[in-house]
């Protein structure tokens, strides 16, 4: 009796000891993973947050348009756009006149409809120093000058891509950006070189003033660490520069960049010609390497995208023109693209030679997804 009795006691004491354990251990649990609750409820979207996320890697691109330059500068952003492959956030700031204002506003507000969490834009008007405003607004074409005084004019902005509005992109924003983080503690910009060829190079036959290392750089792609710029008085190396070399510069402010580059090398980093590859790369010899990564961005300069001197150059402006955007990339901008590419005035052509290089980043972006 007293063995049974024994017995029970031990049992209900078991019990007790296995119950209070199950409650501890329950206890611990929830003391121990209500972070991971906590946790999850913060991953809910916010707007605030998305909309600082947004302002951290926003990526500026930055344009001057006068004159005829309204359908060039669409165009320039739509292929911005087009190539926009990792959806990054893109700001596009356009200095711009009057009568052209309408018209770019009211193309990117409908195309903002379509890819509103993609790119937003700013309009601003033009502003030179007053002291000598026509005379900087006229300087080699209309406006083009702007560019020099955008430290000044962009506080709140750190870094831009500064582009022409007859450059056309043909890879992601993300790849040109990459060279920002390849700058060195003393760097504040990165520009290409104007020539590959001394033989046929312009600054170092015929400039009348310095520039920037053997031949030169052209200023028509340009990335800019404004913030970096302004600590180094970027303007005050301006003014003196064109007040002494006005009237021996033939490129206007592309001219007083070589000038204050020549004086001032460390500032300067130097990209591959691919990121800004123009006629002068191919129409009497390829003279720019490409064929390894593709050419990235190209420049229509000298009016190549509107002229039949070099069919691929319009080839290419006209395929990123009539593409409407958010409509199939392969079949409705890479297909017709290989065919235009494919004609026999490009092929018979000494810059059709780099069809392939200029295919070589869409066929890896848009075929791979059909």
């Amino acid at each position: 009796m007293y063995l049974c009795s024994n017995i029970r006691n031990k049992m209900r004491n078991f019990h007790m000891c296995f119950l209070s354990c199950v409650a501890l251990t329950t206890i611990l649990y929830i003391f121990h993973e209500r972070p991971n609750w906590d946790h999850a409820a913060s991953t809910q979207p916010d707007t605030d947050n998305n909309e600082m996320r947004h302002k951290k890697n926003t990526f500026h691109i930055v344009a001057v348009a006068c004159g005829q330059r309204a359908q060039e500068t669409l165009v320039m952003i739509k292929s911005a756009l087009l190539y926009n492959y990792y959806q990054e956030y893109i700001k596009f700031i356009i200095f711009t006149e009057a009568p052209l204002a309408d018209i770019i506003s009211e193309k990117l507000t409908d195309w903002r409809e379509t890819l509103s969490q993609q790119f937003d834009f700013e309009l601003l008007s033009l502003k030179f120093p007053n002291q000598s405003e026509k005379e900087w607004k006229n300087l080699f074409k209309p406006c083009a000058a702007q560019r020099l005084f955008l430290p000044s004019l962009l506080k709140d902005v750190d870094s831009l891509l500064y582009v022409d509005t007859d450059i056309l992109f043909l890879s992601p924003i993300t790849d040109i950006w990459k060279y920002f983080g390849k700058f060195n503690e003393t760097q504040i910009a990165a520009l290409a070189p104007e020539h590959e060829n001394e033989n046929i190079g312009w600054y170092n036959r015929f400039a009348r003033h310095p520039f920037y290392g053997p031949l030169g750089v052209n200023s028509g792609v340009m990335l800019m660490n404004l913030t970096r710029m302004r600590q180094f008085n970027w303007e005050q190396h301006v003014f003196p520069i064109y007040k002494e070399f006005k009237l021996r510069i033939t490129w206007g402010d592309q001219d007083i960049i070589n000038i204050l580059f020549y004086y001032h090398p460390d500032k300067l980093y130097i990209i591959p010609c691919e990121y800004n590859y123009r006629p002068d790369h191919c129409m009497y010899m390829s003279i720019c390497n490409s064929s390894h990564s593709g050419i990235k961005l190209i420049h229509g300069n000298r009016g190549y995208f509107h002229s039949d001197k070099q069919p691929l150059f319009k080839t290419i402006y006209a395929a990123i023109e009539s593409y409407q955007l958010s409509s199939n990339l392969y079949n409705d901008f890479l297909l017709p693209l290989r065919a235009a590419l494919n004609a026999q005035s490009v092929n018979e052509s000494s810059c059709g030679k780099v069809s392939g290089d200029i295919l070589l980043v869409a066929n890896s972006l848009f075929s791979s997804s059909y």
